[in-house]
């Protein structure tokens, strides 16, 4: 089923907390992530070549007038369309009753974005930690920071952040989705995109 190859990609989504990584911070401002208009999807393969694409519907997040941001995943929220598909992700390869959420950490190199005309974004390497099933993985991902209004951030992921299962522990996570699907294979590298927008507190 590629119910449990899409857990799995979810799994590591919260790499996609790589592209969160990519929250670069106005100066003077604080700011908050806005869920309703934000996206964290994960890619996930299973057969070797069919590919689906899947959301965390609950995330929060901010960036402080120093530039650290963090950005939080609620596993348990995630998406993949089939609700057996979600049951499965969370009980056996997430482990939500003991990992609610994954989380993204860092300081954006730069902090000053009031000056950053509306309409007008720049490119920015962010290096971030991404906290998943218990385990601290320092990732690196390269954003666009769009100033939407004075009072309002796009960050977005110019490419996929490519989480790695096994940094993790999910290996065996997958492999038990794989079994209940009856599939010859799943991928356990998933690519994560992010669409995050931030409004000015």
């Amino acid at each position: 089923m590629s119910v449990v190859h899409s857990r799995l990609n979810a799994a590591f989504l919260p790499l996609a907390l790589l592209s969160l990584a990519a929250f670069s911070v106005p100066a003077h401002a604080d700011w908050v992530l806005n869920p309703q208009a934000s996206d964290l999807s994960f890619v996930s393969i299973k057969k070797n070549s069919i590919a689906e694409i899947h959301h965390f519907k609950e995330l929060s997040g901010s960036i402080s007038d120093a530039g650290a941001f963090s950005l939080s995943i609620k596993l348990a929220s995630v998406d993949t369309g089939i609700a057996v598909r979600d049951e499965r992700m969370r009980n056996m390869l997430f482990d939500t009753a003991m990992f609610p959420s994954a989380s993204v950490s860092g300081k954006t190199p730069a902090n000053d974005y009031s000056s950053l005309p509306a309409g007008t974004s720049r490119i920015e390497s962010l290096k971030f930690t991404l906290d998943l099933h218990g385990k601290n993985v320092e990732l690196n991902s390269k954003v666009r920071v769009t100033s939407l209004s004075n009072n309002k951030l796009l960050i977005s992921t110019i490419q996929p952040v490519i989480v790695d299962a096994a940094n993790f522990e999910l290996v065996a996570g997958i492999e038990k989705l794989r079994e209940v699907a009856q599939l010859p294979a799943i991928s356990t590298a998933v690519p994560v995109t992010l669409n995050l927008v931030f409004d000015r507190q």
